[in-house]
């Protein structure tokens, strides 16, 4: 079966630009009303002149403090039965800079055993944060809530958002929190990324969240954000990573603090269960972290999906740490996430089966077991593959190929129930076979479609082979998507969109048509977890510049403006857009691309919001139903 009827694909040629010659002026449907104009002859006076002053408007105001806490599921008195025998207990930080020695030698999860999984790694230039415990909030002065001057153009359609359209801005553990070595965390393998690539700048610091979530949660809520989405890491719950090891309590203590400040500052956590941070005891040497070209990986690193530890498999042992998770803070979470964008994390066949299984696990598990009210998902990466030339079969058939096998790899058994795609199975030799009982227990575990469309990009198939002699060729160098990508418009020398300081190009007429496949393809509610982009050599600038972001505060209106169209003229459930990300962060070993909607200052740690943060809430409230 071709990966076309897998899809079942409807109005791909849409999607890329069609150029069309006309002759006098373009069309302009929203002046028909007014196509007086169009032949009058304009009317000239003279009056009096006085200066006026443009207002800007703010429709989006702070979060209020809860009268009341709706709650998704027991609390975890009532649900500690499932998982059982669970023991804490609590370590320190580690410092490279101290002699201190641990005395517990004989203890297999004390103090010592502890360390050595620190001392273990060849720590270069380890360096700590200016805090060492949780800072306390201060309130956001009025004068940071003022809007930046508003800019000319804008999208003035009339539509609006439903009530319960998801706000939302998103983070990772491994990229904002830092203190990776402070009560009782153990390493994981984005940790040590600097020491693989030494011209990566390391996460040891980053924005310090683990000791300033409340202020970042405080300057959240006083935006007018609803849904923070975080990430907790696996290591820092199980420093031991296994079933039956102990739970670190500090761990469980730091986000149920977390999760009781969003919510009494009137927002709504919600977890991602691993986002890039797979435990190090999962790897035998560090250089199995990175995938080989040439190979037939699949990801750009792996993240271990494949390992087990221990005789311990990774989806057991993921399994574990997700239901403690779960059990702990699901009567006050709404959403749950397993992975974020497994995909580029995954190495081989069996990588993609862990996934699909562990997730479909913890979804059973939620509802079944919990009882639980809110949400579970998994969100997926994808720059949304449209064709060349819509008009050439074999470009549409590449852009079929080149997101099917990004995304119906793990959405065709989870959201339709059926096998894998051709675009993967031809590809990768070893993968799994899913059986009809696999399926069936698979199917449908998802409670909506999670994804992460930055950009699009351009797909024609590969210059010199098939797509299916390359995917039977491990070595081709356009594996293992097989197809040509490209930034340009087809027959022109011109970029897709504007391009920014990394792969993002602004291509929000292609996010509508992206909509519409992701909605038409897997049949479920859409919802943008992370989308955002980097502002062209924005770390080159004076504050005051970064802070008025524009091509960032375009990118997400005319985003949001595609998205509103796709709801009302095209009927797809589109339910929700978080931001990535509400603070410039580490960007796995750079902190030059920039993708946030606040900056940060790297030595002060003191937060701005930019522009952008103000039109992305704004555009969202100003338009949303009451």
């Amino acid at each position: 079966m071709k990966p076309v009827a897998i899809l079942g694909v409807v109005g791909i040629a849409a999607a890329q630009q069609v150029y069309i010659p006309v002759n006098g002026p373009s069309s302009r449907p929203q002046c028909a009303a007014n196509g007086s104009y169009a032949t009058a002859t304009p009317v000239y006076t003279f009056r009096e002149f006085s200066f006026t002053q443009t207002e800007t408007v703010r429709t989006a105001t702070s979060r209020p403090s809860p009268t009341a806490t709706t709650t998704f599921a027991p609390p975890y008195a009532s649900l500690s039965s499932l998982v059982p025998s669970l023991t804490t207990t609590q370590w320190g930080n580690w410092d490279d800079s101290s002699n201190a020695t641990a005395t517990d030698t004989g203890m297999p999860y004390g103090n010592a055993s502890w360390t050595a999984l620190w001392t273990a790694i060849p720590w270069t230039n380890f360096t700590r944060g200016i805090y060492s415990t949780t800072v306390e909030p201060t309130a956001v002065p009025t004068s940071e809530l003022i809007l930046p001057p508003p800019e000319y153009l804008a999208p003035r359609e009339c539509y609006t958002f439903p009530k319960d359209f998801m706000l939302g801005v998103a983070g990772s553990a491994t990229q904002i929190e830092g203190a990776i070595a402070d009560e009782g965390r153990t390493p994981t393998y984005t940790d040590v990324s600097a020491l693989m690539n030494p011209a990566n700048a390391p996460n040891y610091i980053t924005n310090e969240n683990y000791y300033l979530y409340k202020q970042d949660i405080e300057r959240l809520a006083a935006m007018g954000i609803k849904y923070y989405r975080f990430s907790i890491p696996w290591s820092r719950i199980l420093p031991f990573v296994l079933p039956g090891t102990p739970v670190n309590m500090q761990g469980l203590d730091h986000y149920d603090d977390l999760i009781n400040f969003a919510l009494e500052k009137g927002m709504l956590p919600a977890i991602m269960l691993l986002h890039t941070d797979t435990p190090l005891q999962f790897y035998a040497n560090l250089s199995d972290i990175n995938i080989v070209p040439g190979t037939g990986g699949i990801g750009y690193v792996d993240a271990g999906f494949q390992n087990s530890y221990q005789n311990v498999s990774y989806e057991d042992a993921f399994v574990n740490y997700g239901k403690i998770v779960m059990t702990h803070f699901a009567d006050r979470v709404p959403i749950f996430w397993t992975f974020n964008e497994p995909l580029l994390g995954s190495r081989n066949g069996k990588s993609i089966n862990t996934i699909i299984k562990a997730h479909a696990r913890l979804y059973h598990f939620y509802h079944e077991d919990i009882k639980g009210t809110g949400k579970v998902s998994i969100t997926f990466n994808n720059n949304f593959g449209v064709p060349r030339d819509p008009q050439k079969s074999a470009d549409v058939d590449a852009a079929n190929h080149f997101n099917s096998f990004q995304l119906a790899t793990f959405a065709n058994p989870i959201f339709l129930g059926i096998d894998y795609p051709e675009s993967f199975k031809m590809t990768i030799a070893d993968y799994v076979p899913l059986t009809a009982s696999d399926l069936a227990y698979i199917n449908g575990t998802a409670d909506f479609f999670s994804i992460q469309p930055y950009t699009a990009t351009v797909v024609s198939p590969p210059p010199n082979s098939s797509i299916a002699e390359c995917a039977a060729n491990i070595t081709h160098p356009l594996r293992p998507y097989c197809v040509t990508q490209s930034t340009t418009v087809h027959d022109t020398q011109w970029n897709i969109g504007y391009r920014s300081q990394t792969y993002v190009y602004t291509t929000p007429t292609y996010f509508r048509s992206y909509l519409n496949y992701l909605w038409n393809t897997f049949k479920a509610p859409v919802a943008v977890t992370e989308f955002g982009t980097p502002v062209f050599g924005e770390a080159e600038k004076e504050l005051k510049d970064q802070l008025f972001d524009s091509p960032r505060s375009q990118y997400y209106q005319y985003y949001l403006n595609e998205g509103l169209k796709a709801i009302w003229e095209d009927g797809v459930q589109f339910i929700g857009a978080f931001a990535w990300s509400f603070a410039d962060n580490w960007e796995f070993g750079d902190f030059d691309a920039r993708f946030g909607i606040q900056t940060v200052n790297r030595t002060t740690q003191v937060r701005n919001y930019k522009k952008s943060f103000f039109d992305f809430v704004d555009f969202i409230e100003s338009r949303r139903q009451t």
